[in-house]
C-alpha cells in the first residue's frame, strides 16, 4: 500500500472514531438532561418562588440571595440528603449575614474580604463539621463584600437568603422522589458481590487452589465500599422519611437498613472462613473439599435470590426456604470427619443465619433451622 493510501486510511479511521465518540457523548448529555430535566425545572421555580417571596415579606426591590441560596441548596438530582439542604441553607446564610455585617462596620475592600473569609469559615467549621456549610458560607460572604452596593439594610441580605434555604427545604420536604430505589439498587450491588465472593471461594475450594481463595479474600475486600454506602444511604433515607412525606415508606426503609447489616455481617465471617480455609483445608481430602464446597454453593445461590428479591422488593421467601434448607444441612459431624473441614462448617453457620434473617425470618427461627450441635 502506498503511503498516500496509509494516510487516507489512517485519516478515515480517525473520523470513524471522532465520530464514535461524538455521538458517545452526545448520548450521554441526552441522558444527564434526561434525568436532570425535572430537579432543574423545580430548582428554577423555587428560585424564582423565593425572589418572589422575599420581596413581599422583607420588602426588599432585589432579593437576588433568596434565589441564590434556593437554587444551591437543590441542585440537579432528585435523590436529596435534607441535611445537606439544610447545611447549604444555613451556610449561605451565614455567609451572607457575616458579609453584611462587616459591609455595614468596616466597608468593602481587599483585606475586608480576607477579613470576612476567616471570620465565616470559622464560625461554620464552630457549627457543623460539615465541608459544604463552609464553602458556601465563605462563598456568599465573598459576594456580600464584593457587592456592597445591593444592600437591603443591615442584614437584609441574610433574610434574602434565609427566605431561599426555606424554600429550599420544603420543596425537598414535599417533593421527595422514592427513596427506595436507589437505596435497592445499592443493595442488589452488595448482596450480589457477598454471592460472588462465596461462589469463588466454593471454586478454589474444591479445586484446592490457594490462589482462588486469596482471590476471593480480596473481592471480599473491595466489597467493603458497596456495603458502607448500602448502610449509610438506608440510614440517610430513613432519617430524611422520618420529616418529608416519604415517612410512609419508613418500614421498608428500616427493614433495608437492617438487610444491609446483616448483609455486612455476614460479610465479614466470610471474610474469616476464606482467610482461614488455606490451612484449615490442607489435610482434607477431595470429598471432604467437595462437600464444603457444595455447602458453599448452596449458600451462594440463596444470597442471590436475596439480592433478586432486595432490588425488587419482594418477599424473599424463595431465598428463606433456600437457606433454611442450607441450615439443616450444617452439622459439621455428619458433613465430613476432618477437623478442619469441620471448623469452617461450623464458621459457615453463622453468616447463614445473618442472610436468612435479612430474607425475613426472625431471629429466634433462623437459630433453630441451625438444628443442634
Amino acid at each position: 500500500m502506498s503511503q498516500s493510501a496509509e494516510d487516507a486510511s489512517g485519516r478515515l479511521a480517525g473520523r470513524v472514531v471522532r465520530r464514535l465518540v461524538l455521538r458517545a457523548r452526545a448520548r450521554q448529555g441526552v441522558s444527564r438532561v434526561r434525568t436532570s430535566f425535572w430537579p432543574i425545572v423545580q430548582a428554577a421555580a423555587a428560585a424564582g418562588t423565593a425572589y418572589l417571596l422575599s420581596g413581599w415579606l422583607l420588602g426588599h426591590a432585589q432579593p437576588f440571595f433568596a434565589a441564590i441560596a434556593a437554587w444551591a441548596c437543590l441542585g440537579f438530582t432528585l435523590d436529596r440528603d435534607v441535611r445537606k439542604i439544610a447545611e447549604v441553607a444555613f451556610g449561605v446564610t451565614v455567609g451572607v449575614g457575616v458579609g453584611d455585617l462587616v459591609v455595614q462596620l468596616i466597608g468593602s475592600g481587599w483585606w475586608q474580604l480576607s477579613t470576612v473569609l476567616v471570620v465565616a469559615a470559622v464560625l461554620a467549621r464552630f457549627v457543623d463539621r460539615g465541608a459544604v456549610l463552609a464553602a458556601q458560607a465563605g462563598t456568599q460572604a465573598i459576594v456580600v463584600v464584593g457587592l456592597p452596593s445591593l444592600t437591603g439594610g443591615p442584614f437584609g441580605r441574610a433574610g434574602d437568603a434565609l427566605v431561599g434555604g426555606a424554600v429550599a427545604l420544603a420543596v425537598a420536604l414535599l417533593t421527595p422522589a422514592d427513596p427506595r430505589r436507589g437505596v435497592r439498587t445499592l443493595g442488589n450491588v452488595a448482596t450480589t458481590a457477598l454471592a460472588s465472593v462465596v461462589e469463588l471461594a466454593a471454586g478454589a475450594v474444591r479445586a484446592g487452589d490457594e490462589d482462588g481463595l486469596h482471590a476471593a479474600l480480596v473481592r471480599a475486600r473491595t466489597a467493603d465500599p458497596a456495603l458502607s454506602e448500602w448502610l449509610d444511604r438506608a440510614q440517610h433515607a430513613v432519617e430524611q422519611a422520618r420529616v418529608s412525606v416519604n415517612r410512609v415508606h419508613r418500614d421498608d426503609l428500616e427493614r433495608l437498613g437492617a438487610q444491609a447489616v446483616l448483609v455486612e455481617r455476614a460479610m465479614r465471617t466470610v471474610r474469616v472462613l476464606v482467610r482461614r480455609a488455606p490451612y484449615e483445608l490442607r489435610n482434607a481430602s477431595a470429598a471432604d473439599r467437595a462437600a464444603l464446597a457444595d455447602l458453599l454453593d448452596r449458600y451462594a445461590a440463596g444470597v442471590r435470590l436475596l439480592a433478586s428479591a432486595v432490588t425488587t422488593g419482594q418477599d424473599a421467601a424463595v431465598a428463606r426456604t433456600t437457606l433454611t434448607d442450607l441450615a439443616g444441612s450444617l452439622d459439621p459431624h455428619a458433613t465430613t470427619q476432618d477437623w478442619g473441614t469441620q471448623a469452617l462448617v461450623l464458621l459457615l453457620r453463622s453468616p447463614v443465619v445473618d442472610v436468612l434473617e435479612a430474607a425475613g425470618a426472625g431471629p429466634r427461627e433462623a437459630r433453630e433451622a441451625l438444628g443442634e450441635l
